[in-house]
């Protein structure tokens, strides 16, 4: 049986109801449209997981396997994607501030990964309505695959069938930043909260 390594958990900040996966060496993914499954997408060379909650924290959890996992019941949400890690750190982060504490995702090195998005509670705080407490939970599972077509496994939430029946926005390309664009960007966010070091 495929036993998961490194499994590990811990809390993320969801804003603009996202957070995302990226690699701080380069694109995860040259797709430039969006894959409107509801729950997982390539966008801008990262992979950006949709939450329900508008701002807020949410509970994600990291399985890395060495082949791909058997299904994981209890969930109302589940998605695949492929990607590929030009530096070996595929890393769970926030949009605007630094990843989070758990393994990379892409912890056999560089190369083509699969992941495995699992998600329940989305649609329990949707634009941060009141509720206390961390009402969104996620699971993914990472391994080491060639690429595939996204799929979508699972689909129950009410949440996802919203985004899903939303229309398609045009695709807009943007050159990425420049070094100093980019590092300009970084002293303004660290400033504005007063991170110094």
């Amino acid at each position: 049986m495929n036993q998961p390594d490194g499994a590990r958990t811990a809390l993320v900040f969801a804003e603009y109801h996202l957070f995302q996966i990226k690699d701080p060496e380069g694109a995860l993914s040259d797709d430039v449209h969006r894959t409107d499954n509801g729950l997982v997408s390539a966008l801008g060379g990262n992979i950006e997981v949709l939450t329900g909650i508008h701002t807020g924290n949410v509970e994600v959890t990291v399985e890395l396997h060495t082949q791909r996992p058997d299904p994981v019941g209890d969930w109302e949400e589940i998605a695949e994607i492929s990607c590929h890690s030009p530096s070996g750190e595929m890393l769970v982060t926030p949009l605007m501030d630094d990843p989070a504490d758990l393994p990379s995702l892409a912890f056999q090195g560089p190369g083509s990964y699969r992941l495995r998005v699992h998600a329940t509670g989305r649609g329990l705080a949707i634009d941060g309505s009141s509720v206390r407490g961390v009402v969104e939970a996620y699971l993914i599972q990472s391994w080491p695959a060639a690429h595939q077509d996204a799929l979508l496994l699972k689909a129950t939430d009410a949440y996802g069938r919203h985004v899903r029946a939303r229309p398609a926005k045009p695709t807009i390309m943007i050159d990425y930043e420049d070094d100093q664009t980019r590092q300009e960007r970084d002293i303004l966010r660290r400033s504005y909260r007063n991170d110094y070091s």
